[in-house]
This record gives structure tokens, sequence and C-alpha cells, in this order.
């Protein structure tokens, strides 16, 4: 299983949002740089970055792209891009994978389209879950059955699910793991990263024994939950 520390962008500094609510943000530091300078120097392969602003927008920052490429490490973002033209630009700027939510709920020809001119490997299908329905738009909608998102992302050629549990993200409660069993009924040959109240050791000990492959890791890295190194040393990916 991979470890992809996370570092969440709003208003220019390092944040954590508690249930997806951007009412309800703990700020972590204004360095951008110096997070992702942390989660390198302590082993870090993969960074995880997620453009709060854009995806509350719709528009991508795309200094934020020029930022974190190229430091490294490799990045993994997400935040406004919601066209094959954003994903491709991003791309070209030295991010490794972009993450596309919006487009996983609404839009899967876009997703489509994303595929075919980046390649799946490079793609990554947001399904971020509160109350069995996948949001996109800044989890500001309402969003469609996770289910229809899933069987859209796969139609379209995706390989890779990122799994939020909103309820669950920021609040230290556990994984999911019902809903991450659920996607992978019906995903059973993609790569599956979790996210959403990942919190101690055994957390990610318990999503590698079902056979999960990613772990997104925020909040119990920043108030020492969880230690980074410790991670990676168990879980090397």
């Amino acid at each position: 299983m991979r470890i992809f520390p996370a570092i969440d962008v709003l208003g220019g500094g390092v944040v954590r949002l508690f249930q997806g609510d951007y009412g309800r943000v703990t700020r972590y530091g204004e360095s951008i740089g110096g997070q992702l300078e942390a989660w390198k120097e302590a082993g870090a392969a993969w960074v995880h970055v997620i453009d709060l602003d854009g995806a509350r927008r719709g528009e991508p920052d795309q200094s934020l792209w020029r930022r974190v490429a190229g430091r490294g490490v490799a990045v993994q973002l997400g935040g406004g891009i919601r066209s094959a033209a954003d994903a491709v630009a991003a791309l070209g700027c030295g991010i490794d994978r972009v993450i596309m939510g919006t487009s996983a709920v609404w839009s899967p020809g876009v997703l489509a389209s994303t595929v075919e001119r980046a390649s799946p490997d490079r793609v990554v299908a947001a399904v971020d879950v509160r109350d069995g329905r996948a949001g996109g738009q800044g989890w500001l909608d309402e969003g469609r059955e996770f289910e229809q998102v899933v069987e859209g992302a796969l139609e379209a050629g995706v390989s890779r699910f990122l799994v939020t549990a909103i309820a669950r993200d920021g609040a230290m409660s556990g994984p999911d793991l019902e809903l991450l069993e659920a996607v992978r009924r019906r995903a059973p040959d993609a790569e599956l990263m979790a996210a959403g109240g990942i919190a101690t050791m055994d957390d990610l000990r318990e999503l590698a024994a079902r056979g999960i492959d990613g772990a997104v890791i925020g909040r119990a890295l920043y108030e020492g939950g969880i230690h980074l190194t410790e991670a990676l040393a168990e879980f090397p990916g």
C-alpha cells in the first residue's frame, strides 16, 4: 500500500477541512513548498495536493501547479480541474497525476477525453461520498449515487479511484470500510486509494489487509496520530 501525505491549500496556506466544510478550517502553516519539502525529507515518494480554492470556484490555480511540480517528489493533484484541457495543462507543468471529481460525477465524457489524451495511469477519479452520494463542485452540489459515478468512470477508462468518506474527513474516526468495499465490488480491478478518517497505524494496517492500494493521510500527520516515517517504513508502497 502506498502512503500519500496530504497538502490541502486554501487562501495560500496549508489547511484541513472538517467533513468538507469550508467554514470549519484548521490552518497548519503558510508555506506550501515548505510542507512539501518536509514530506519529501521524511521519505515520501508522492504527495497529494488539493487546491481547495480551485475546487470551490471551479477554476484551478495554475501557479500552484508550478509551485509543487519538479521538486523531487511525485505529485497527485486535484481541485478545479474540470476539463481535459486543464488536466493536460497540469500534466504538462510537471504534475504526475490529476484528480478529477466534478467530471467524474457530472461529465464522464470529459473524463474519457482526459484519459484518452493523458493515459489512464495519470488520471484519478475522485469519488467523494456523503450519505451514499458522490459530490462534485467542491462538495457543494447534491451529487449522484456513488455507484453510478464509479460505473461511469470505469466506462470512461479510469483505472484509479480516490474514495473519500466526507463525513469522516478530518474527523479522525477511522476509514469507512463499508464504502471502500462497495467501490471495490464495482471496480474489482481498479487501484483504490482511501481518504477520510484515517487516524492511526492500525487504520492503515486494516486498509492494507483489505487490499486497499493507497492511503491519503492529512490531519493524523499534522497532529501526530501517525508519523510519516513510521508509516512509510511499514508501507513502502
